[in-house]
C-alpha cells in the first residue's frame, strides 16, 4: 500500500467514525439554541449571520401559493426562558415542504434580520419530530404595554383581548390588510393646534396599531379576504366598524406589526351606513359641498379615454357620474359645491355640463366670465333652477397668489325663488398637503401642518380680502365660503378664516373634545379628520339651522368606490367619492 493510499484510508476511517456523532448532533432532541436566545432582549438578534439550530413547534405555515415563503417557529411551552422581554419564537424561510402546523422541527440555517424581521435562512436541515401540543397564545391589549413596540412577541402566538376598532381599510383589496387600534383615530390637528403636542399625538398613534392580514404576499386577492363573509355592496367593512377573536401570529412586514390569523375573526358593523340628515323644518336652502375625486369626462362625446385624471373607461366614468349624482341629490339640496371638477371650460362637451344634466332636468351650473386658472382641476357651483336663482354675476378670483397658482375660487350670490334676502357662495380649494414639487417654506414644518402650508394660508388670507371686494347686493344676509380647504380645523388656513370671522359650522352644531372631532370628511393613513368646510360669516351665522358632514364616503372601503373590483349598483351613493359630503341648512 503506498503512502498516498494509506493516508485516503485513515481519512476515509475517520469520517465514517465521526457521521454517528454528527447524525446525532443534527437529529430531534439533540441540544439546541434556545429561540429566545436568538431573539434576545433588543430589536437585532444578538446571533445575526451566524448558523444554528433550533427546535419548536410550527404554529403558521406561510408557504402556500402566494404565502410568505416561510413558516411560524415557537418555543414549546415548557421550554421557555420566562423572560418577558424575549420573544419565544422566529420566521423560518423556507420553500421546503418539511413539517405541518402543530408538529415540532428541528431546523439549522442562518439567522438574518430582513428589514427588521428576525429569519432563520439558508435552511441546511428541516426535519419533523412529530406531533407535539401548540403554544398557548399570549393575551395583549392594546395600547402596547408601556408605550413601547411589541418586540419581545414578535412572531408569537398572541390573542387580542376584546375588540379592536377599524381605522383604515385603504389596502384592503389591494393587499388583505386592515389597520386596527383601541379607538377611533383622529387627525391631531383637528383638536389640537400644531406643534409638538400634535406632533406627540401622532407617534403615539402610529405605535398603537395592529394590522389585520392575511398570511399572503399577493396583490389584489380575489376575493379580498375581509370582512366575513366576503366584501360585497351591500356587505362592507367600514372604518369604526369593530373585529374581535383576534387569535394568530404577530408579525412584521413592510414597517408594521401585522396579525396573521390562525382563526376567522369575527366582525361587527359598529359604525353602519347613516341616513342623510332630515332637512330642518325652518330651512329655505340647503347647500351640499363635495370633492369630486377627479371627476373627468374625456371629450365630452364618450370618447378621450383613458383621462389624465379619474375614470380610464366610458363605463366607469358612467358609473362614476351615477353614483356621485346618488350622492349629491340623495340629501335634497338647491344649491352644490363641487371641487375636483375637470377644467375643460363650461360648454356643453364639458365635465360640468356632463355633471349638470347627471343630477336632473331642474339642474343649472353657473358660468363664469373669468377665466378659472391653469389647474387641470377647478371647481363649480350646480343649482336647482325650479328653487332658486343666481342674482348678478359669478366671480373668481384672479389676483396674487391665484394669478400664478392653484385651483381659482367662485363666487356668486343665490335667491331661493319667492324670497327676498340673498346669500353669497364662494368655492374655493386649497392647495393638498403632498409634498411634491415643495421646497423651502412649502415644506413640511414637522408641525403637523404637512407640505405647503405656506401656500394654503397665503391663499386664505387672500380669499377673505376678495371677499370684501366683491360687489354688494341689497338683499345680501352673508357670505358661505364651502369647499375643501385642504386643512384641518385648527390648522393656520382655518385661524385666517376665525380671525376674518368665518366660523366652521359642523364644528359649531357638532363641537370637538379634546380626544378628536365627532364629524369628519376625509380619512388618510387611519386617521379621520375634516378638510372640507361651511364657513359662515359672521351676519350669516345666526340663519344657519343645521350642518352635518355625511359620512357616505371616507369610511368605506375604496373596492367600493367606481375603479374598484367590487361591483356596486350605479345609483349607490356609498364610496362615490374619497371625501364625504358637507350639508349646511338656511333660513334666509
Amino acid at each position: 500500500m503506498t503512502s498516498h493510499t494509506a493516508r485516503l484510508t485513515a481519512l476515509l476511517t475517520t469520517l465514517m467514525l465521526g457521521l454517528p456523532a454528527a447524525a446525532a448532533a443534527n437529529s430531534c432532541g439533540a441540544p439546541a439554541t434556545a429561540i429566545s436566545h436568538v431573539q434576545g432582549r433588543q430589536a437585532q438578534s444578538p446571533l445575526a449571520g451566524q448558523y444554528i439550530s433550533v427546535e419548536g413547534i410550527i404554529t403558521l405555515d406561510s408557504r402556500q401559493q402566494d404565502g410568505f415563503r416561510g413558516f411560524y417557529l415557537q418555543q414549546a411551552d415548557a421550554e421557555t426562558d420566562n423572560d418577558p422581554a424575549t420573544s419565544e419564537a422566529l420566521f423560518v424561510y423556507t420553500n421546503r415542504p418539511t413539517g405541518q402546523v402543530g408538529h415540532r422541527v428541528r431546523v439549522r440555517g442562518r439567522i438574518k434580520e430582513f428589514h427588521g424581521l428576525t429569519e432563520l435562512t439558508n435552511i441546511q436541515l428541516l426535519e419533523d419530530c412529530g406531533r407535539a401540543t401548540l403554544p398557548a397564545p399570549t393575551t395583549v391589549r392594546l395600547p402596547w404595554p408601556g408605550n413601547r413596540a411589541p418586540e419581545h412577541l414578535e412572531n408569537m402566538r398572541i390573542t387580542v383581548a376584546g375588540a379592536l376598532t377599524v381605522i383604515d381599510n385603504y389596502n384592503l383589496a389591494r393587499y388583505g390588510e386592515l389597520t386596527l387600534a383601541r379607538e377611533p383615530q383622529n387627525v391631531p390637528t383637528d383638536s389640537l393646534p400644531p406643534g409638538p403636542e400634535a406632533v406627540q399625538l401622532q407617534e403615539h398613534q402610529q405605535l398603537h396599531r395592529l394590522l389585520l392580514d392575511d398570511n399572503h404576499g399577493s396583490r389584489y386577492p380575489e376575493p379580498p379576504p375581509w370582512p366575513t363573509p366576503a366584501l360585497a355592496a351591500n356587505n362592507t367593512v367600514r372604518a369604526g366598524d369593530t373585529v374581535s377573536q383576534l387569535d394568530g401570529v404577530l408579525d412584521y412586514r413592510f414597517g408594521a406589526w401585522r396579525l396573521q390569523p390562525i382563526t376567522r375573526p369575527r366582525f361587527h358593523a359598529d359604525n353602519r351606513r347613516p341616513q342623510v340628515p332630515d332637512r330642518t323644518p325652518e330651512t329655505t336652502l340647503r347647500v351640499v359641498t363635495l370633492n369630486l375625486e377627479n371627476y373627468f369626462n374625456g371629450d365630452g362625446d364618450g370618447g378621450g379615454f383613458p383621462t389624465p385624471r379619474g375614470a380610464e373607461t366610458p363605463e366607469q366614468f358612467a358609473q362614476q357620474s351615477r353614483r356621485l349624482a346618488a350622492t349629491l341629490t340623495a340629501p335634497g339640496p338647491d344649491i352644490v359645491a363641487v371641487a375636483e371638477l375637470e377644467n375643460d371650460g363650461q360648454g356643453e362637451d364639458s365635465a360640468i355640463a356632463t355633471l349638470t344634466r347627471a343630477l336632473g332636468p331642474d339642474w343649472r351650473h353657473v358660468v363664469s366670465r373669468e377665466t378659472s386658472g391653469s389647474d387641470a382641476i377647478r371647481t363649480g357651483l350646480l343649482y336647482r333652477s325650479d328653487r332658486v336663482e343666481p342674482l348678478g354675476q359669478a366671480y373668481r378670483l384672479s389676483s396674487a397668489p391665484y394669478n400664478r397658482l392653484g385651483r381659482r375660487p367662485l363666487a356668486q350670490i343665490f335667491r331661493p325663488l319667492g324670497r327676498a334676502a340673498s346669500v353669497r357662495i364662494i368655492v374655493p380649494h386649497l392647495k393638498s398637503k403632498a409634498c411634491h414639487g415643495a421646497s423651502g417654506p412649502e415644506r413640511d414644518q414637522g408641525d403637523g401642518q404637512g407640505c405647503y402650508n405656506h401656500r394654503r394660508t397665503m391663499a386664505a388670507r387672500a380669499l377673505t380680502q376678495w371677499v370684501d371686494d366683491l360687489p354688494d347686493n341689497p338683499s345680501l344676509v352673508g357670505t358661505l365660503i364651502t369647499g375643501d380647504l385642504n386643512s384641518y380645523a385648527q390648522e393656520a388656513p382655518l385661524t385666517i378664516f376665525g380671525d376674518a370671522g368665518y366660523t366652521s359650522m359642523v364644528h359649531r352644531f357638532h363641537p370637538c373634545s379634546p380626544t378628536g372631532c365627532p364629524h369628519a370628511t376625509y380619512r388618510y393613513k387611519g386617521r379621520h379628520g375634516s378638510l372640507d368646510y361651511a364657513l359662515a360669516s359672521t351676519a350669516l351665522a345666526p340663519k344657519v339651522t343645521g350642518a352635518w358632514s355625511w359620512p357616505a364616503n371616507a369610511d368605506e372601503p375604496r373596492a367600493l368606490g367606481y375603479q374598484g373590483s367590487v361591483p356596486v349598483p350605479e345609483a349607490s351613493p356609498w364610496r362615490s367619492s374619497d371625501h364625504n359630503p358637507v350639508i349646511i341648512d338656511l333660513a334666509l
